[in-house]
């Protein structure tokens, strides 16, 4: 299998795309679209073709990648194609990556010499790079489920915690996954912000040593790149998305196997959606995509893109951010009601809680629409990830009663002329 994919993943069908990919932004682009397509979704089989399998050759997991590149680059250059044809009328991913985990999880060689080391990858990354989702990949991924017996999620605060547990020795099941294996491997994800104190890692590690009966894998994710002192294995360093592969990753979302082709108006939209979001902004992304999928028609899509369009122009008037990038980095961000124009909310805190914990009852999309009013202090259920471990992720906001606005901007008036 390795042998075929070597000769059909040559540059053959990477170049071909890149060939397309000049030829649509001549004239004669529309004669090329049916052969650019042909040749992406052969670059697409090819692709879901390999997820499936066991690549351990480096350089064909970079054959891989750079295929994963030319396609991006093609569907984007294609969707852009057709969004500005029908303009004239009408006016992944990591997974290179995640092979190399899968590989460093099933594929580590034992060491004979040293029994009781455990072995650990280190993923580094700035903030919503893409770690978690890519730990959560990996995680869901049947080769790991049906090799571990365990796969448990540790965080910051159980680090800190004096008694660091493991199981077998009261963990809460909230932070574990029990799989089909009952042989006593041990999967630990570790997930924390910044850097990892040498007593905290020392006890942790004991811990997993006295557990695990069968051998354990680490693989611990962090903002901060000394982590990777902690590696036994190579460290992965993550970036953000490129434009491409940021507009693939919310079509993906947002189309989910309904072909964008059979819906140009559509793609139009959502293309210059995605555009004014902030290529970092995985959440806003799963956010606005739910709710244009939940209604899948031009008029709100529409609706959709001219409220944002002049929000975002607003804030970065008023602010000089994007407001996407502020929500990003979990800065306290103003926001507005699509239903109700002239009255805002505020978004102070994200985080993100486990799925045995209580959510509220309320959506961002409930608040965003305008189907119901909260007053004063409330949180929002931003979005729900549909990957282990299954975080809610929750928005503290605020939407202040006009008048307590009106007295408070009176207030400040007063305030300037008294001296």
């Amino acid at each position: 299998m390795e042998m075929l994919l070597s000769t059909v993943l040559g540059e053959a069908i990477g170049r071909s795309i890149d060939y397309f990919i000049s030829k649509c932004s001549k004239t004669q682009a529309q004669d090329v679209e049916g052969r650019l397509c042909s040749v992406l979704l052969r670059a697409q089989v090819i692709i879901d073709e390999a997820k499936g399998r066991q690549i351990t050759n480096q350089g064909m997991l970079q054959q891989l990648d750079m295929l994963r590149g030319a396609m991006h680059r093609g569907y984007y250059m294609l969707d852009t194609f057709r969004c500005q044809s029908q303009d004239k009328e009408d006016a992944e991913d990591h997974q290179m990556e995640t092979e190399l985990v899968i590989d460093f999880l099933l594929h580590t060689k034992p060491r004979h010499d040293h029994a009781h080391e455990l072995e650990v990858m280190p993923i580094v990354g700035p903030r919503r790079a893409g770690k978690s989702t890519l730990v959560a990949h990996v995680c869901n991924d049947e080769r790991v489920r049906d090799h571990f017996s365990e796969i448990m999620f540790l965080t910051d605060d159980d680090l800190r915690d004096e008694t660091i547990s493991v199981p077998g020795q009261g963990c809460a099941m909230e932070k574990q996954i029990c799989t089909s294996k009952k042989d006593g491997r041990l999967l630990v994800i570790v997930e924390v912000a910044g850097d990892v104190t040498a007593d905290s890692w020392n006890k942790l590690c004991s811990a997993i040593r006295r557990s695990a009966s069968n051998g354990a894998r680490i693989v611990i994710t962090s903002r901060s790149d000394r982590i990777a002192k902690l590696g036994t294995a190579r460290a992965i360093t993550l970036e953000y998305l490129s434009n491409e592969a940021y507009w693939y990753f919310f079509r993906t979302l947002t189309f989910g196997s309904t072909d964008p082709k059979q819906h140009p108006r559509l793609a139009s939209v959502a293309m210059e959606i995605a555009g004014m979001l902030s290529s970092r902004a995985f959440i806003a992304a799963n956010i606005i995509a739910s709710l244009l999928r939940d209604n899948f028609n031009i008029n709100f899509w529409c609706k959709v893109l001219v409220f944002m369009r002049g929000l975002i122009q607003k804030h970065i008037a008023n602010f000089g951010e994007n407001p996407c990038d502020l929500l990003n980095q979990n800065r306290p961000t103003h926001l507005g009601r699509m239903s109700i124009a002239s009255e805002g909310f505020m978004v102070y805190d994200q985080c993100h809680l486990s799925s045995q914990e209580i959510v509220p009852n309320i959506t961002f999309a409930d608040v965003f629409c305008g189907s119901v009013k909260p007053h004063g202090n409330f949180e929002v259920l931003a979005w729900r990830s549909r990957i282990p471990p299954y975080y809610n992720y929750v928005y503290t906001c605020q939407i202040e009663d006009p008048k307590t606005r009106a007295a408070k901007r009176k207030h400040s008036q007063i305030n300037e002329i008294t001296p």
